[in-house]
């Protein structure tokens, strides 16, 4: 979509449904003073769409509200918001179908009347929902087929429609007496402020749209330049419409005794009502087509924005993989669009009273807007080339006031969110946290700002004693390096001696750092350095490790033929509480010349999320090729050998972040059958399994350590973290 494609779906969005539903609703709160209502939320949303452009430029991809969370924040969080505005947008959706839908059934109805067809006024609920679903089907039939749903005819048409009736008004005005309309205005504020922040409260919705422009901002051309263009666009397309539309309202569209008591007794019914006053029946029917039309636009505007959420969260595994399925030829996400509109009429059948609905999703989109001006401040102030600036602390002080207020006008609205966030709680903890924070930590290993964005420094360690071992383990620790923020410390421990001789240790640890810090300038790697001295290397380290709240011990791996030597790593393993890995490599190997991966796994995923981090951080500097393997015992059935295929192959695709090819093989060692799959590797990743006290790392390890001579990476997660899931453990 170019600026005037983004534009439309704006106005789509804002214009018509909103005003033509609420502005009875205003003026019946807050008398002609709903004008200030309108104008004030004008401004608090001009304020929103600031902060949104501000986050457009810097993150021009569909998803909006959800995309914005998930940089800044944490994939929680994006998801709960993702989650609700989802959620909102959906409720949206259904407002403007059923809303549609009553238009058309009224509009109809009347034609029948006027031609001498039959009444059927006593059958217009069940016309209604006719309507209501036929709409539905045809736009979702549409965004299957093509990205914009069949044009902005609808939009245009309202457009127009709308300048005719402000043009209307106008000339009415122009024919009558301006003191004796300016005198309908009173009394301008019938509640005084209380009446016009209630007013404000009821009609914010009406100004929500324009985020979804950044909702689709992956499909927007030159989107850092377009995406604010179209929101402000939008945005003041809409109040140009709206606020001189109340005015002719309030004043020709009034009765004589003004227009508080016609709001009080038909709001629903008031915009046409107001035009049939000025302009006659022709004005009723404008008001029906202009219904009609911003129903059907705002609709659509909704199922685009609410399916590319779901989209972008389905490609974050936040929610079910199929709903981030492109459609080939047009592109489309046609099955996000599919479960949207299915939901949404759902929802429009199931749900009778959409009062505490709707309200529900004012509420969520107040607050979501506040956590987009709480993104916006985080986003400059992470950004050390940018000063704070303070409007998205107003803005968020303004949206979080707006939603308090209506948290205690409509409690149902409160009831409603809660439940909603339970179910996306409940689903998110059983069915989506372990796959969506194995795709944020590989997104957060490939990309150099996410970590920043979040505020992340992490930390590696890499305690160097044989100055053989330095070049590799300083490779593998730029490569284990979260990109952008990341740090590296370089540690050499002087061992004391009992007679208090140090002179061959500090030797030796000037050498080893001295080639750690040249293969890091080689490599233009800053690095941090720290000598210290102590009688045990192993606790030092674990010492140095929490002083510093390191996230990754990386180390290189001693003889494991002896026992002392398997006990001290798994001594250093259970003290620490940061991942560990353990480096065994040939002097001058260089990392990024291991493309072909193998990586051996039991079916558990106690090591996922270090292991997708491993992946994702080697893929950053070479094209991998991953081989998953696992072993069976000879004697297994086919089905259990299919069995362990599939769920290897789910593994893979969860941690792999790429290409990837599984292997099942059938042997009675598995530890031979590793090493001859890993002849044809440049490099083995292997988890390390916790086998008992007496035997640190295991017979499998340590065969797999002795008898192979490829470059190995054993990867340890840290205590009481196997598997990133709320219940633990799962293996």
């Amino acid at each position: 979509m170019g600026l005037f494609g983004a534009t439309a779906l704006g106005v789509g969005a804002i214009v018509g449904g909103g005003i033509l539903a609420l502005s009875g609703v205003a003026f019946a709160t807050a008398g002609p003073s709903a004008m200030i209502a309108f104008a004030l939320n004008g401004g608090i949303a001009l304020i929103t769409a600031a902060s949104f452009a501000e986050l457009a430029r810097r993150f021009p991809e569909s998803g909006g509200i959800y995309t914005y969370a998930k940089k800044v924040l944490s994939i929680e969080v994006a998801f709960v918001v993702g989650w609700v505005v989802w959620f909102a947008s959906i409720v949206a959706g259904v407002l403007y179908a059923l809303g549609f839908g009553a238009f058309a059934a009224e509009g109809l109805a009347r034609l029948s009347l006027v031609f001498g067809g039959p009444d059927f006024s006593g059958s217009i609920a069940s016309v209604r929902t006719l309507t209501c679903l036929a709409a539905i089907l045809l736009y979702a039939v549409a965004l299957v087929r093509r990205t914009t749903g069949g044009g902005n005819a609808a939009t245009v048409g309202k457009v127009v429609v709308f300048t005719v009736l402000i043009l209307g008004g106008v000339w009415a005005w122009a024919g009558r007496s301006g003191a004796e309309l300016i005198g309908r205005l009173q009394p301008f504020m019938t509640d005084g402020v209380g009446g016009i922040a209630r007013a404000m409260g009821y009609t914010f919705i009406a100004l929500q749209g324009f985020d979804l422009i950044a909702a689709v901002g992956g499909e927007v051309k030159d989107p850092g330049r377009t995406l604010p263009r179209a929101m402000y666009l939008s945005l003041g397309i809409a109040l140009v419409i709206y606020l001189p539309l109340l005015f002719l309202m309030a004043t020709v569209g009034a009765p004589p005794e003004g227009i508080t008591g016609a709001a009080i007794a038909n709001p629903e019914a008031l915009v046409a009502e107001a035009a049939e006053r000025y302009m006659g029946v022709p004005g009723y029917w404008l008001v029906i087509g202009a219904g009609v039309l911003s129903m059907l636009s705002a609709l659509q505007a909704n199922l685009i924005g609410a399916s590319r959420v779901a989209f972008a969260m389905a490609r974050d595994r936040t929610l079910p993989r199929p709903l981030g399925r492109l459609r080939e030829g047009p592109g489309t996400p046609a099955v996000a669009v599919s479960i949207t509109s299915g939901l949404v009429a759902f929802v429009a059948l199931v749900i009778g009273d959409v009062g505490a609905a709707g309200a529900a999703s004012s509420l969520i989109f107040l607050v979501s807007f506040a956590i987009v001006h709480w993104a916006a401040l985080l986003a400059s102030h992470r950004s050390v080339d940018e000063a704070v600036r303070p409007l998205p602390f107003v803005g968020a002080a303004l949206c979080l006031g707006l939603a308090t207020f209506q948290a205690f006008a409509v409690p149902e609205a409160g009831g409603v969110v809660a439940l909603w966030l339970c179910i996306g709680i409940v689903l998110y903890l059983t069915l989506f946290a372990s796959g969506a924070r194995l795709a944020d930590v590989t997104a957060e290993a490939v990309d150099p700002d996410l970590a920043r964005l979040r505020g992340r420094s992490p930390l590696v360690l890499v305690p160097i004693a044989n100055p053989d071992s330095a070049g590799g383990l300083v490779d593998v620790a730029a490569t284990l390096r979260t990109p952008g923020v990341g740090r590296v410390l370089l540690l050499s421990v002087v061992r004391r001696s009992p007679d208090g001789s140090a002179a061959a240790a500090l030797d030796t640890a000037k050498r080893v750092l001295g080639q750690s810090l040249e293969r890091s300038l080689e490599r233009a790697l800053v690095t941090e350095t720290l000598f210290t001295m102590a009688r045990d290397p192993w606790a030092e380290i674990v010492r140095v490790a929490r002083g510093h709240g390191c996230e990754t011990v990386l180390v290189g791996m001693p003889d494991l033929t002896g026992e002392d030597a398997g006990r001290r790593l798994e001594g250093l393993w259970s003290r620490l509480d940061t991942d560990i890995v353990i480096l065994r490599a040939p002097a001058g190997w260089r990392i990024h010349e291991a493309t072909r991966l193998l990586v051996p796994t039991a079916g558990g995923r106690e090591h996922s999320h270090l292991r997708a981090r491993v992946l994702a951080s080697l893929s950053r500097s070479a094209e991998l090729s991953v081989t998953f393997m696992r072993t069976v015992p000879p004697d297994a059935q086919p089905d259990a050998v299919r069995r362990y295929e599939r769920e290897l192959r789910a593994l893979a695709r969860d941690e792999a972040g790429g290409a990837y090819e599984v292997v099942v093989d059938s042997t009675e060692r598995p530890a031979d059958a590793i090493v001859r799959r890993a002849e044809e590797a440049d490099l083995v990743i292997l988890g390390m399994q916790r086998m008992g006290r007496r035997r640190a790392l295991g017979r499998l390890t340590t065969a797999i350590a002795t008898e192979s001579d490829v470059p190995l990476l054993l990867i340890g997660r840290r205590p009481g973290r196997h598997l990133e899931t709320p219940w633990g453990q799962l293996r």
